[in-house]
Formats: structure tokens, C-alpha cells, sequence
């Protein structure tokens, strides 16, 4: 029981939502890779390979939660940089794969620059808005340096993926919000991006595909055009004269959870896995309903909620600006990562190319998320350092006569140092 205790430190329950997460991905994972099997003729192949990545991200987050909170000023400075050169990289010097650059070899290891150019903006516009905080809102100033980082990832994300680049955007202003960014300037931002969208929209529609697959910078635009024009398509057509190899991922996706009921077909048994070319990571979702049912769809919906929900406990209780900021955008961009893709699966959002977070099977983007599930462990730990030491400060100075230090006159720096030393005694 003591050795339990001292690996798993930190929230007990955004542990049980995490082991929960792996467990059920490396289940889905094993039955909806059927097509890898059949490709790589090697049966254990593919699950013994996301096995591997979930047993490093285990070995990320035990790494990274026991590591001091105060480290983590340092990711911004060198992920953003670190970042914008790999996406360069990505975009202008590597091979593409499916039209699109989003992967870069090293050591034999795809690498994918956009995951490691999202913790960047995140832990970036924490910094930015801690350290710009007056008494009523942020800095005005905040919000500029804040819009250079973010413009600068995004325009380098958003040709190889706009559906990450959108949704990075979208987590940003909603940190900005929470980090009392004036309101003027994120309402004329919104409205101003509100008014580019629909023109660009509009634009895109407009032009024929030959143009815009001569336009610079646009070569997925065709794509784009055409997964927003199926989705927006509202004539209902009868199932009898419905195309199924037109727009095979959304139909098989479709037949999947049609056919799952209350409790599904039970782990093992999808039929639609040997359809859908990315069942093991975009529609994974799918074959999640298909073999767990609507009980076990909900069931994985439930727990992103409740490490959002968690999370948010976390980022109230923590005194650290910064890392109550950084805790809160994480964990907002898993939980939206996690909403996005269930809601392509099912049907209300046009077809992206973004997994499941910690259940979708991956290399680069598993190992980087349980980077984000140690460093909210990290803080909930610091956090519950820091209630025991004011506790027993309390307990002191009731015990005494009034000669006690008091707990006013301790500085932050101070407390999260004793933190530091009183946890490593501990060990």
C-alpha cells in the first residue's frame, strides 16, 4: 500500500480516469486494428507497438509528476521555439503523407511538430497572463503578445491541419477569458475572425478546385471544400439510396453506432473495424459505441468530464498563477480534443483528423497528452503539499501562546521551497 502511495501521487481520481482511458484504449485499440494486422500479416504487430507508447506515457506521467512545479516556467521557453522550427521543417522539408505534412522521422519515430506547438501555446499564454495580471484584468498587452504566439503556430499548423489549428485557437480565448483578458478586445478579435471566416467560406465555395490546388499554402483546400459541403448537405436520403462508398468513413461510422443498442456487440466483435480505414484512431469513437454501446459511449464521454471537472478543482485550489492557468488550458484542450472527435464519430462535425485523446492509438500524441495528465498531477500534488503545510502551521499557532511566525508573513517563493524540500524528505 505504501509503495501504491508513493508512485501514485497527486489527484487519486484523475489516476483512476487515466489508467481508466488506457485500459479501454488498449481493449478498442487491439479490436479495431484489424486492417494493420492484415496489412502488416503480423497479428500481435500493432497492439504490442501501442502497448509500448502506453507503457512510456505511463513512465512520462510517474516522471513528470514527481518532478517540482517550479520547473515547468521553463517549457514555454523551450517549446516554443523548439516548435516552430520542427513545423517549418514539417511543412516545407518532409516528404507528405495523405496530402498532408504533419510527420517528421527521427530515429525511426514519426514525430508530429503540431502536438509539441500546442503544449507550446499553452504554456506560453499561462506564462504571458500570469505575469500580466493587474488588479482588475490582464495587461492589454497580454493579449498582443499572446495573438503573436498563437498566429504564428497556427498559420504554420493550419495548412497541414486546420482542424487543430481551430481548435488550439478556440482554447487559447477561452484561457484568455479566464485569465481576464478585457472582454473589448476578445469580442472585436472574435467578430473580426467571425467576418474572415465567413468570407474565406464564401470564397472557398466560389472558386474551382483547379485554382485553389495552384494556391500556395492551399493544397488541402479541396479537402476542406469538400468534407464541408457533405456535412452541410441537409437532404435527407432514404438509407436504400444512400452511397456508401462515396463518404465510406462517415457511413460505416454511422453503421457502427446504429448497430451497437444499450450494451453493444462486446469488446472483440465490430464488424465495421474492417471498414474504416482509421477505426483504431479518428472513428475509434464509433467502434467504442459499437462494442460498448451507448452505456459504454457515455461511460468514456463521462470521464473526460470529470478530468475537466477535476482539473478545474485543481487549477481553483492553486495559488500559483501560472499553474493554475496552465492546469486549466491542458485540460481544456484534451476534454476539446476529446469532444471533437466524438462529435465527428456521430455525426455533428465535419470529418478532422484529430484522435481520441489517450485512447486513440498514436505515438507522438500519446506520449505528449500523458505529459499533460503529469503536469496537472504535478500541481494537484503541490497543491495538496501546500493544504497539509498550511494545516499544520494553523495547528501550531493555535498550540502556542502567539509566538509562532505568522502564516502571513511567509511568502509564496517560500512555501513552495519548503514544499519542495518537505516532499523530497518524504521520499
Amino acid at each position: 500500500m505504501d509503495l501504491l502511495k508513493s508512485l501514485f501521487k497527486g489527484d487519486k481520481v484523475i489516476w483512476v480516469v487515466f489508467l481508466m482511458l488506457c485500459l479501454i484504449s488498449i481493449i478498442e485499440v487491439f479490436s479495431a486494428a484489424s486492417t494493420l494486422t492484415y496489412k502488416s500479416g503480423n497479428y500481435w504487430a500493432p497492439i504490442s507497438q501501442h502497448c509500448t507508447y502506453i507503457m512510456l506515457g505511463a513512465g512520462v506521467v510517474l516522471l513528470v509528476h514527481n518532478m517540482p512545479c517550479k520547473l515547468f516556467r521553463l517549457i514555454p521557453v523551450l517549446t516554443l521555439p523548439t516548435a516552430i522550427v520542427l513545423l517549418i521543417v514539417a511543412m516545407f522539408f518532409v516528404e507528405k503523407v495523405n496530402a498532408a505534412g504533419r510527420w517528421i522521422p527521427i530515429f525511426g519515430i514519426q514525430f508530429q511538430p503540431s502536438e509539441l506547438g500546442k503544449m507550446a501555446v499553452i504554456t506560453s499564454t499561462a506564462l504571458i497572463l500570469s505575469m500580466m495580471q493587474g488588479e482588475n484584468e490582464a495587461h492589454p498587452k497580454a493579449f498582443k503578445y499572446i495573438l503573436w504566439i498563437i498566429g504564428i503556430i497556427c498559420a504554420l499548423i493550419a495548412p497541414e491541419n486546420f482542424s487543430t489549428a481551430g481548435m488550439l485557437f478556440g482554447v487559447t480565448v477561452l484561457m484568455m477569458y479566464i485569465g481576464r483578458v478585457p472582454l473589448k478586445q476578445l469580442g472585436k478579435m472574435i467578430g473580426l475572425i467571425a467576418l474572415t471566416i465567413g468570407l474565406a467560406g464564401a470564397a472557398l465555395f466560389v472558386t474551382p478546385n483547379e485554382v485553389l490546388d495552384d494556391i500556395p499554402g492551399l493544397h488541402r483546400a479541396v479537402t476542406w471544400k469538400n468534407r464541408l459541403a457533405e456535412f452541410g448537405n441537409g437532404v435527407e436520403v432514404a438509407p436504400e439510396d444512400y452511397d456508401i462508398n462515396k463518404n465510406a468513413q462517415v457511413a460505416h461510422a454511422n453503421i457502427a453506432i446504429a448497430t451497437s443498442h444499450i450494451i453493444g456487440k462486446m469488446p472483440g466483435n465490430s464488424v465495421e473495424r474492417d471498414f474504416l480505414s482509421q477505426a483504431f484512431s479518428d472513428f475509434i469513437y464509433a467502434i467504442i459505441i459499437e462494442e460498448l454501446g451507448l452505456l459504454g459511449g457515455a461511460f468514456v464521454a463521462f470521464l473526460y468530464i470529470i478530468l475537466l471537472l477535476r482539473a478545474g478543482r485543481i487549477a481553483g485550489q492553486c495559488d500559483k498563477k501560472y499553474l493554475s492557468l496552465m492546469v486549466m488550458g491542458l485540460a481544456l484542450l484534451l476534454v476539446s480534443q476529446a469532444m471533437l472527435n466524438m462529435m465527428v464519430a456521430v455525426g455533428l462535425f465535419p470529418v478532422t483528423g484529430q484522435p481520441l485523446p489517450l485512447i486513440s492509438k498514436g505515438g507522438t500524441s500519446t506520449l505528449i497528452n500523458c505529459a499533460y495528465i503529469g503536469i496537472i498531477l504535478s500541481v494537484s500534488r503541490y497543491v495538496e503539499k501546500k493544504k497539509q503545510q498550511e494545516a499544520l502551521m494553523a495547528s501550531m499557532q493555535t498550540a502556542t501562546d502567539g509566538n509562532s511566525i505568522p502564516l502571513s508573513s511567509i511568502s509564496a517563493e517560500q512555501s513552495e521551497d519548503e514544499y519542495e524540500e518537505l516532499d523530497t524528505h518524504n521520499n
